[in-house]
């Protein structure tokens, strides 16, 4: 802008030492040029918007104009007085400070999300006292504000909301899944299993191995799970899922129902529904049977049991947190002996445990017949 301004008034001394050599009558006959166009823009245009650089100039060529001239040029006295005070307010121009009270932090409004998110029932003031006890004191409207500026409706609204996902999530600790196995021996016979599963702790139940399952034998192996399992265990689960195989007969369904357990079959042609079993079956073909010659039933039981027994207390699972299923959450082995290799069926699996080490074995010294004697 310094540059602009001395450019200007460069260009106009100029115009001024060229105006020495020129006539009066030159003269004269250029400023009724330019006062007619001036006269001619000042229709066209009502009301110039010139920068800053131009109002400099403009203001002090003006002095030098008699005043007949003046009201009749683009600045008039009031307009250098505007001028005047917009200097005078640009001099003393300050940042402006924000009224009210200041801004919440982005950890605070991540954290309002988050809780509004993760508990779809919680409304405002529910939020606003689980911040208290985090040590956050935030209002209420302050909370609703966030909230809406987010696009989270309110609680009524984000309950109402609950997906599948969420909602299986949920029951997964009152679900039980069962499905058929099979496997082609070395003779190529078919044999069948008969599996259950804990959809919460992913915990497998291997019940029993046929080569004709029948709806009585079916029947019994649950009757025989419902003695097996707890009665606190037992007593918590309310579903089971199953597909609609023939041999789930109506007695099958009668003693889960007799336990307080409801029997709820999947579609049809729908192995989705029932997809913890189905992946279950997966595994255990690629990890075990797919990799052994079977003989014959005796041999797949006992190969299935032992299966089961390292896929449910050694066996690491992506859903628990690299965890198995019987493993405690709250205890964390440390690190300390040698690892030893523990080998399963033939080498087939491995198992890993630490041995803590030994401690040094100090032999007692017993005393000298002189020092008793002493």
């Amino acid at each position: 802008m310094g540059l602009r301004l001395l450019y200007l008034i460069f260009c106009r001394l100029l115009g001024c030492f060229l105006l020495l050599g020129r006539s009066t009558a030159a003269n004269n006959a250029e400023i009724l040029a330019l006062r007619h166009e001036v006269a001619v823009l000042r229709r066209q245009i009502k009301r110039p918007k010139p920068s800053w650089a131009d109002r400099a100039v403009l203001s002090a060529l003006a002095r030098h104009l008699p005043s007949a001239l003046r009201r009749h040029r683009l600045v008039t006295p009031g307009t250098l007085l505007t001028w005047h005070r917009r200097l005078v307010r640009w001099k003393w121009r300050q940042t402006a400070v924000g009224s009210g009270r200041p801004p919440l932090p982005e950890e605070t409004v991540a954290l309002i999300q988050r809780l509004a998110t993760e508990n779809p029932t919680w409304g405002y003031v529910r939020i606003q006292g689980e911040l208290g006890r985090l040590g956050h004191r935030v209002a209420a409207a302050t909370i609703r504000r966030v909230l809406r500026r987010s696009g989270l409706p309110p609680a009524l609204r984000r309950a109402s909301q609950q997906t599948w996902r969420s909602f299986l999530r949920a029951q997964a600790r009152t679900l039980l899944a069962c499905d058929f196995m099979h496997v082609e021996t070395v003779f190529l016979k078919r044999l069948y299993i008969f599996f259950v599963m804990e959809i919460a702790t992913r915990r497998v139940h291997v019940l029993g191995v046929t080569a004709r399952p029948a709806g009585v034998w079916v029947t019994q192996l649950a009757r025989n799970l419902l003695m097996d399992l707890e009665e606190s265990a037992a007593g918590c689960f309310r579903f089971l899922i199953r597909d609609r195989d023939s041999k789930f007969t109506a007695a099958f369904d009668a003693v889960f129902a007799g336990n307080g357990t409801a029997v709820i079959p999947t579609p049809p042609q729908r192995p989705r529904s029932n997809a913890f079993a189905e992946r279950w079956i997966r595994t255990a073909r690629a990890e075990c049977t797919d990799r052994l010659l079977i003989t014959g039933e005796r041999h797949l039981r006992t190969v299935l049991t032992t299966y089961a027994q390292h896929y449910n207390a050694r066996r690491p699972h992506r859903s628990l947190d690299l965890r198995a299923p019987d493993d405690d959450p709250h205890l964390i082995p440390l690190p300390a002996g040698t690892v030893r290799r523990r080998q399963m069926l033939g080498g087939l699996l491995n198992e890993y445990h630490i041995t803590p080490p030994r401690q040094p074995h100090h032999r007692q010294r017993t005393p000298s017949s002189a020092a008793w004697s002493e």
